[in-house]
């Protein structure tokens, strides 16, 4: 006869205590007929595993094979980025459906809801469970559970928690019933703000596509349109013109490796220049020296205009600063003869502009456009008055979408908020769903307890 184990040993009033958590010690007040006990006792959890690579039959295109970045879809969790053969599902641990995924390194508490079987990476602990699935999903989605997370992880270049320290997790169980009611409850509300939050998305997804009619509309002359005809001037008025013969010289930055230097001159590179204006954070330095030895073509003025060359290609950013500075030769300075610093900027934004640097662009690892061919690049001029004209209007229109976009981000925000706070409440019981008069959850633990 099988000797029997210490756990197999315990009553169940044994097993009980030890699956409660100890009076005290709970992360908040949850009602009397719900318990505390520990996330190992509703779920069990699973460390996902990758299939030798050596082993090119075990990759397919039959069972999938999730990993962090297919979590995005949150609730629904059923497109994976790689897929298994059946010899590779053969020698993977296979996770059934309604099962929560959570991210386990680096992206710590990220989660997803499994609506098919798969199998995951080492960097998911998929947790099956013995209760609601959804119940567990939702709650796993709280801050006081990632918090948790976060807590027991550990970190050498990466923050990673292992399945036992994930199990050792504190998890407010409700009777089964109020579970269900919890689950339809949040579901209802969620329902609502995502209606809401996919209208917001729109905004915000469809600004470049407005941006870029509007700037359309600029660069052909329709937005002044009535300008022109109250100051009398016709379209004819336009001249094709190249960015060489309206600047009084475009340059790439110096390309001699720039000497380093603790203070100095600040050294801009394509990253303090990314998001369309001057950013002089974590910047590097330069002696005074070797800015002093730069021709003027190279030194930026105020009223010039940077533009990116290299990888990230065709993002202007006007120089609005008297300071002296450098830049690397990843960027060209554009500096303004007969037109508009402002209007340039804006041009330089166009999809014209920004297709005619991609037609002209080599390269293979990194796209680069040459300076040569940005001084050829031609667009049609109109008179400094008229410039002047498109800008005024542009900065009044392009003001009001980004509000637009503002708005809608920050609504965006709310909402995730609002959710978080939902769930907050959900799992203390303070959505009007409990009955009080109902079995107590104890009573579930036991089942659970005794695989029943």
């Amino acid at each position: 006869m099988a000797k029997k184990t210490k756990a197999a040993s315990l009553t169940i009033e044994e097993k009980l205590e030890q699956a409660l958590v100890v009076p005290g010690y709970e992360p908040y007040k949850i009602p009397d007929n719900w318990c505390w006990t520990s996330f190992k006792n509703v779920a069990e959890v699973v460390t996902g595993g990758t299939p030798s690579k050596k082993h090119k039959e075990y990759y397919g295109n039959v069972f999938p094979f999730f990993k962090p970045a297919d979590l995005n879809t949150g609730r629904n969790v059923s497109i994976a980025s790689e897929y298994l053969s059946e010899e590779g599902k053969k020698v993977s641990r296979v996770i059934p459906a309604k099962s929560t995924l959570v991210c386990c390194i680096g992206s710590i508490g990220k989660s997803g809801f499994l609506e098919i079987e798969g199998s995951t990476n080492q960097q998911i602990n998929s947790a099956i469970p013995k209760i609601e699935p959804l119940y567990l999903y939702y709650y796993v989605n709280t801050d006081c559970f990632i918090n948790q997370l976060w807590s027991k992880s550990s970190a050498t270049t990466i923050s990673i928690v292992n399945k036992t320290k994930m199990e050792e997790c504190y998890f407010p169980l409700a009777p089964l019933p109020e579970q269900q009611r919890i689950v339809e409850r949040i579901e209802s509300l969620f329902s609502k703000l995502d209606e809401a939050k996919e209208k917001a998305q729109e905004v915000i997804d469809s600004f470049e596509t407005r941006k870029a009619a509007i700037l359309h509309k600029a660069f052909s002359g329709e937005l002044t349109a009535k300008w022109r005809e109250e100051n009398g001037v016709g379209i004819e008025s336009w001249k094709r013109k190249t960015l060489g013969e309206v600047c009084n010289s475009i340059f790439d930055g110096d390309h001699m490796p720039p000497p380093k230097s603790e203070s100095g001159i600040p050294f801009l590179v394509i990253s303090n220049v990314n998001d369309g204006y001057l950013s002089f954070e974590n910047t590097r330095f330069v002696p005074q020296e070797y800015y002093d030895a730069i021709t003027d073509t190279r030194k930026p003025e105020k009223g010039d205009v940077l533009y990116t060359l290299v990888g990230s290609f065709g993002i202007p950013v006007v120089v609005d600063i008297n300071a002296p500075f450098c830049f690397q030769r990843h960027m060209a300075l554009l500096k303004p003869k007969s037109i508009n610093t402002y209007f340039l900027w804006y041009l330089l934004q166009s999809q014209e502009m920004y297709q005619k640097a991609s037609s002209i662009a080599k390269g293979v690892a990194q796209l680069t456009v040459p300076i040569k061919g940005l001084r050829l690049m031609d667009f049609n001029c109109p008179s400094e008055e008229e410039q002047i004209e498109i800008v005024r209007i542009l900065d009044s229109l392009l003001e009001k979408e980004d509000t637009s976009k503002d708005n809608a981000e920050s609504i965006i925000d709310q909402i995730d908020a609002m959710k978080k706070a939902i769930l907050a409440r959900a799992f203390r019981g303070e959505l009007g769903t409990n009955d009080p008069e109902e079995e107590s959850a104890v009573e579930l633990l036991k089942q659970i307890l005794t695989g029943e």
